[in-house]
């Protein structure tokens, strides 16, 4: 049982007032985070490579799960940790009919705008944490996508699991995920290695800004997993992994394509 100071019953008038300004300096913090960071990732998204080249990767498999036959309006797809909803639009625009969810409400507002923007009308954003249940009704989506952000999150496997139950019966879902933390001055120098300096440099692109994002968003995770761990994590969860492959900056990503529904 929570006790009156816990509830805020009993709190005297300074307390209280000071409760409040605290609640809106967290508010105004993670709303100047998310707004940077959705104006950066903005720029990032059209400029970075290895950003769309990720993206295409994850789109033509969302494309390769559509059923013989099937209309891609029909096709529900939910992406999970859709930030300010880039990649949610572009599946909205080839067709899919897309609901896009992320944990930060200010992330969720520059979405909100793009669609406005874009006139998609098969595209909706909610604020929601797919990892806390009840937001979704079994078997909701034909597909689930979630792009580096079971690695941030602090419950990954509830994550997982709840993914699983709003997956239709046979339903894919497409998982990427960071196996090891990106630093800044070590990725630069393995880039340089392998490709040169003119590649290294333009991948500060993605590099430095993601660098202060993670300086600045909630400590929580982070959850870094290599192909063993993913796929056990998956099983348990309920898929079956169709794919699993390195990708994305110097092949610091996993990228999972996997069905639900276990084999044995």
């Amino acid at each position: 049982m929570l006790s009156r100071a816990e509830t805020g019953k009993g709190m005297d008038a300074p307390g209280r007032v000071m409760r409040s300004i605290l609640r809106g300096l967290q508010w105004g913090l993670d709303r100047t985070v998310s707004v940077g960071y959705g104006v950066v990732y903005d720029y990032i998204f059209e400029q970075f490579e290895p950003y769309q080249a990720l993206q295409r990767e994850v789109l033509t498999r969302v494309e390769a799960s559509v059923p013989e036959g099937a209309q891609r309006r029909d096709v529900r797809v939910l992406e999970v940790g859709c930030g300010p909803g880039n990649f949610s639009c572009i599946l909205a625009e080839a067709g899919f009919s897309v609901v896009g969810i992320d944990p930060y409400g200010g992330l969720i507002e520059l979405a909100r705008e793009k669609r406005r923007a874009k006139r998609l009308s098969n595209l909706a954003f909610q604020h929601a944490d797919l990892a806390l249940g009840n937001t979704f009704w079994e078997g909701a989506f034909d597909q689930i996508v979630s792009i580096h952000s079971l690695y941030a999150h602090p419950e990954p496997r509830r994550m997982l699991a709840e993914a699983c139950r709003i997956l239709r019966p046979g339903g894919h879902a497409i998982f990427v995920n960071h196996t090891r933390r990106i630093g800044l001055v070590s990725t630069f120098r393995d880039v340089t290695r392998r490709d040169g300096l003119l590649a290294a440099s333009r991948s500060l692109l993605w590099i430095g800004p993601n660098a202060v994002f993670e300086m600045g968003r909630k400590r929580i995770g982070p959850h870094y997993w290599d192909e063993e761990v993913f796929a056990r994590e998956l099983h348990e969860a309920g898929f079956t992994v169709l794919e699993m492959r390195r990708t994305f900056l110097n092949a610091a990503s996993l990228l999972v394509w996997a069905r639900k529904g276990t084999k044995d």
